[in-house]
């Protein structure tokens, strides 16, 4: 998968209008000393040739160079990725606080009062886009007289963690309660369907305390369609990530990749979405793994 990703995102890059010589040289400069460029650069050699020298430096970790002035695209992104993995840590955390809070809710007073507020909110939040609700939450609590956060930016390093967490706050909600709506409709749907096997009444029946059934084996049984769907939403919360960052002006991998779409820099377009996108496959490697520790029957399939 991660070979079939480099091929992909080395196909659209080198199908991208503009010209990677224009890009570093300018528009200023002659057609010989952009024929140049291009001769150094290898970029007159066929696509082939270029897509195996371009995987030779991946597998040595080198993803070249930006556009002048010339920085490492490796260490531009160490820099920046650590805080969009922060931020998507955030947002899977109040993702994961959400669901199983007002899922749990929801299948334990089916058909109630609770569980139509609980699908209300999950439809509203499903359809409310990360970045509008960034917005909003600028406007609600970034601004005004006494505003409760700030409105972007990166807490220092002597603000500590509690400035550091009041920086993230927003853009971690903003991120977060999108993707939890549809992890609540999941884990309600896991409930009710567990709470409704054989196994539950004859426990009950057998004297077994409802909470101790539920808490115990029901929620249990219930996590591996949640857990799936979570594996499959952090490539949107990895996405949304970069999005947000924008909103909130925080120096991560956003910035990076709208730099490098504007400056038309393929080696940084490329790292960063390799980065990405390499981190959505071991995140889903690690799902598969927690299906081992959630439903223990798996181990003898």
């Amino acid at each position: 998968m991660i070979l079939g990703i480099t091929l992909l995102v080395f196909l659209v890059l080198q199908a991208a209008p503009g010209d990677q010589a224009s890009s570093a040289l300018g528009d200023g400069a002659s057609e010989e000393a952009k024929q140049q460029y291009r001769q150094d650069n290898g970029l007159n050699d066929p696509l082939v040739l270029q897509y195996f020298r371009f995987l030779g430096k991946l597998l040595q970790f080198d993803l070249g160079v930006t556009t002048p002035p010339a920085k490492s695209v490796a260490s531009m992104i160490g820099s920046a990725f650590p805080l969009t993995l922060q931020l998507t840590f955030l947002g899977v955390l109040i993702a994961i606080v959400l669901s199983l809070a007002f899922g749990i809710l929801g299948a334990l007073y089916r058909d109630k009062w609770q569980d139509q507020l609980v699908r209300v909110f999950s439809i509203a939040a499903i359809a409310t886009p990360s970045f509008w609700l960034g917005i909003l939450l600028i406007q609600w609590f970034a601004l005004g007289a006494n505003p409760m956060f700030p409105s972007g930016g990166i807490a220092t390093p002597e603000s500590g963690f509690g400035g550091w967490l009041n920086s993230m706050a927003l853009p971690a909600l903003a991120l977060g309660i999108p993707v939890s709506a549809s992890l609540i409709r999941v884990v309600r749907t896991s409930m009710v369907e567990e709470l409704d096997r054989d196994y539950v009444r004859t426990a009950i029946g057998n004297g077994v305390p409802y909470r101790e059934v539920v808490s115990k084996n029901v929620l249990r049984n219930a996590l591996v369609t949640p857990v799936t769907v979570l594996g499959l939403r952090v490539g949107y919360l990895l996405g949304g990530a970069v999005v947000i960052e924008m909103i909130f002006a925080l120096p991560g991998m956003g910035q990076l990749i709208l730099n490098g779409i504007t400056n038309l820099d393929v080696n940084l377009v490329q790292g960063v979405v390799l980065t990405i996108s390499v981190t959505f496959v071991l995140v889903n490697i690690v799902v598969d793994l927690l299906y081992l520790l959630i439903n223990p029957r798996i181990r003898t399939v």
